[in-house]
């Protein structure tokens, strides 16, 4: 009687972990742009309404300064620079000479979605080595979870060597997202997913369980090429919203709401509950390292 008991108890147990819902994030007060309010300057920290760069203050002889998102920052020092980023700097990335609309009928118009320019961006406030930025204090505004203490957020800088890119993460070009449609879930480094003109779709068995019902498929993954040569990359923006620090507004478990994150982090994650959702979300490109590609289809995130 004991053994049945104790079974019928691992059951109920097991049957309300499957149906466990990704807890949505509770209302608050803070702002969800965060530390990226720049200490009260809000959206003109990046986004100058006149003049460019210049229309904060700064000096700079980029004559299409501003031209593209109204960008406020000044990107000279970052023009023509090649990064090389992830892995022992195995992932390089060549930013762009310039951010001219048209300068040639051979140059195709830029625009600030271009995956080097988003990197050229996000680096013109990130990048501690070659575009320092006086007023950013280079550690997060957030303590890290469960360990404590502050990360930098200035790229190029920490480390033993001048310019170190090389601890991190890949982006650009080369950082592409892959795909192995005919995995079975206890096959492949990737997702059992396929691409299609450089748009992932997570319909194969274990994918679209992690996508649909146990976590998600929050990033936003950049493209290069057209059509059926099209490749999906990653970028900056690929995993993180620069515009929302704290709350993700999108679908997680299947179901559309507002979940908690932190760190700029497209989607739910949330290290302080002591459950899995760091790892969930690393998992939305490492497919390889996922529940479900090892056969555990019912582990929901918590």
């Amino acid at each position: 009687m004991k053994k049945l008991f104790l079974l019928a108890l691992f059951v109920v147990l097991a049957m309300s972990l499957a149906m466990a819902t990704i807890p949505q994030a509770p209302q608050g007060t803070a702002d969800v742009l965060g530390a990226h309010n720049g200490y009260g300057r809000g959206c003109v920290m990046c986004h100058a309404p006149h003049s460019g760069a210049g229309g904060n203050g700064v000096t700079t002889t980029d004559p299409y300064s501003g031209n593209e998102a109204l960008w406020g920052q000044d990107l000279t020092p970052l023009y023509g620079q090649t990064l090389l980023f992830g892995d022992n700097g195995g992932y390089p990335v060549t930013l762009p000479g310039n951010i001219a609309p048209l300068v040639n009928p051979t140059q195709p118009v830029t625009n600030a979605h271009d995956p080097t320019n988003v990197i050229l961006f996000c680096l013109s406030c990130h990048d501690g080595n070659l575009a320092k930025v006086g007023m950013m204090k280079g550690q997060t505004v957030e303590s890290l979870p469960i360990v404590g203490g502050n990360a930098p957020t200035l790229l190029g800088k920490d480390g033993t060597t001048a310019g170190n890119y090389n601890n991190d993460h890949p982006v650009g070009i080369t950082a592409t997202f892959g795909c192995n449609p005919a995995a079975t879930p206890t096959v492949g480094y990737n997702w059992d997913c396929t691409i299609t003109n450089g748009k992932v779709s997570m319909t194969g068995n274990a994918s679209s369980v992690f996508a649909n019902t146990n976590y998600g498929f929050a990033v936003s993954l950049s493209t290069i090429g057209s059509g059926s040569s099209a490749t999906a990359i990653v970028t900056c923006t690929s995993c993180h919203d620069q515009h929302a620090e704290n709350i993700y507004s999108g679908k997680m478990g299947g179901v559309q709401g507002y979940y908690t994150t932190s760190f700029f982090l497209r989607g739910y994650y949330n290290p302080i509950a002591g459950g899995n959702s760091a790892a969930q979300f690393c998992r939305q490109c490492h497919g390889g390292e996922s529940n479900e590609m090892h056969g555990q289809m019912s582990v929901p995130t918590v």
